[in-house]
């Protein structure tokens, strides 16, 4: 194979990763680092250096977006950062020390886990009722627009979020794929945050949390600037398409074909892992 085809096959691998993390809040890292390890054999440690790079990119790319229309809670995204960036740093210094196929066979488990949380019912209502004495003190509470209107929330359990997303932060240092997962069920289903609300908050946050992990990749020498360059230019343009679909389009059919995706390669990651493949 060429390095003219190899990186064109890349680019497109990226695009579509952006593309369907931009749409879902989880991160293209779900699909790169399948693609790079499992189609092209790249070590998994240099595979999660180059996802996190286009964690970064992603964030970048559809955060923008997200913040113009209104939708993402910056003040929620800055204080959930101190958990999953404290995480971010843990993990990625666990994964230097851990073997690749371990950390195959971990990356499997979170991508099933991924998909089963793209098909579950998701919270579209807005609670309108205090519940929560520290985020009123907090002022995380916030609006959104909708086709009917501004319309305003309430958000709970601020405590049990916070738990939930430093584990987020550990998983993405460990596995590089920003753990959109675990971000979008600690604020869409313990602090009951609506879900547009908190996948675009998601999305904001990622490239924090991927830039903190990244740089223990960089000083261990785990990004690949030849893995990097088409990767970041594929899944920048791929998060901006997804952000401009996310505002306007219903995309449950897209979520379930997605998640069907993720559960194959989750099984064959896991798979390769148990095998010593990777």
């Amino acid at each position: 194979m060429t390095v003219l085809l190899f990186t064109l096959i890349l680019f497109v691998g990226a695009f579509a990763a952006g593309l369907l993390g931009s749409l879902t809040g989880l991160g293209g890292g779900v699909i790169l680092i399948p693609l790079l390890t499992l189609i092209f054999n790249v070590d998994i440690r240099y595979a999660v250096g180059c996802a996190l790079v286009s964690s970064i990119a992603t964030s970048s790319g559809s955060a923008a977006a997200y913040i113009k229309e209104g939708i993402t809670n910056i003040r929620i995204g800055m204080f959930l950062e101190i958990a999953t960036t404290t995480g971010a740093i843990i993990g990625a210094l666990i994964a230097v020390y851990t073997s690749t196929n371990v950390v195959a066979v971990i990356f499997g488990v979170v991508l099933l886990f991924s998909a089963l949380m793209a098909l579950r019912k998701k919270n579209e209502d807005a609670d309108t009722e205090d519940k929560s004495i520290l985020a009123q003190k907090l002022k995380l509470n916030g609006t959104y627009p909708t086709t009917n209107g501004i319309v305003a929330y309430k958000v709970s359990r601020v405590i049990g979020g916070y738990s939930l997303m430093t584990i987020a932060g550990i998983t993405s240092g460990l596995l590089g794929i920003g753990s959109g997962a675990l971000k979008v069920l600690a604020m869409d289903t313990v602090m009951r945050i609506p879900f547009k609300v908190s996948t675009t908050t998601s999305n904001f946050m990622i490239g924090v949390t991927a830039a903190a992990s990244a740089v223990v990749y960089l000083q261990r020498g785990y990004i690949d600037p030849g893995l990097a360059m088409p990767v970041v230019i594929g899944v920048l343009i791929g998060s901006f398409a997804g952000s401009r679909i996310l505002v306007k389009a219903d995309v449950k059919k897209l979520r379930l074909l997605f998640s069907v995706v993720i559960g194959f390669l989750a099984l064959e990651m896991i798979y390769n892992g148990l095998m010593g493949k990777l």
